[in-house]
């Protein structure tokens, strides 16, 4: 399975490729979408630039599923209004690409990555670096867009698991809505 994390920035827009083996997690690709030479245009062309990066983005990794960081209100409403179109656009490119996408914190990708949801961008940069043995730290929104690549890899697995032990499926597993039959 090859999975497309995205940290969704007006600015500077993370992505990390990831294929998933067994119980191994392999580095693609990563690197970002930028529209600060754009910052002068209006947000429409802005978001535009969104788009088509991340759909070139599928077109050349040819992903089968993408992982985007769910984002928080922040201090200032009008930068978080901002965000969320951002974010609105990249998920409209994906969908777009006929991927389905899965929606994490960035404290579910800290917690996975790291092992603390509140790790700062240097310890997730470094247990990137350290999970996918790359060579060099990867640059902050990049090395969020692969947490969120890996986030998914550990947690889909985990679903499948469960999809297996029949904890989520038609009612043969001892537990059922909470309780004990």
């Amino acid at each position: 399975m090859r999975i497309l994390g995205i940290d969704p920035g007006l600015r500077t827009t993370g992505f990390g490729v990831v294929d998933v083996s067994g119980s191994e997690v392999h580095y693609v690709a990563s690197g970002t979408i930028s529209t600060i030479g754009a910052a002068s245009k209006a947000l429409p062309e802005r978001l535009k630039i969104l788009f088509d990066g991340v759909s070139e983005v599928v077109q050349s990794y040819q992903p089968n599923c993408a992982s985007v960081e769910i984002v928080f209100v922040n201090v200032n409403p009008q930068s978080t209004l901002l965000l969320g179109q951002a974010r609105g656009a990249l998920i409209t490119a994906l969908v777009t690409s006929n991927l389905p996408v899965m929606e994490y914190t960035a404290l579910q990708m800290k917690q996975a990555v790291v092992g603390y949801g509140r790790a700062s961008k240097e310890q997730i940069q470094i247990m990137v670096q350290h999970l996918l043995r790359l060579p060099g730290l990867p640059g902050p929104d990049a090395a969020d867009a692969l947490g969120l690549a890996i986030t998914h890899a550990h947690a889909g697995k985990a679903m499948e698991r469960m999809a297996r032990a029949d904890i989520l499926g038609s009612g043969n597993s001892s537990y059922k809505a909470g309780r004990r039959r």
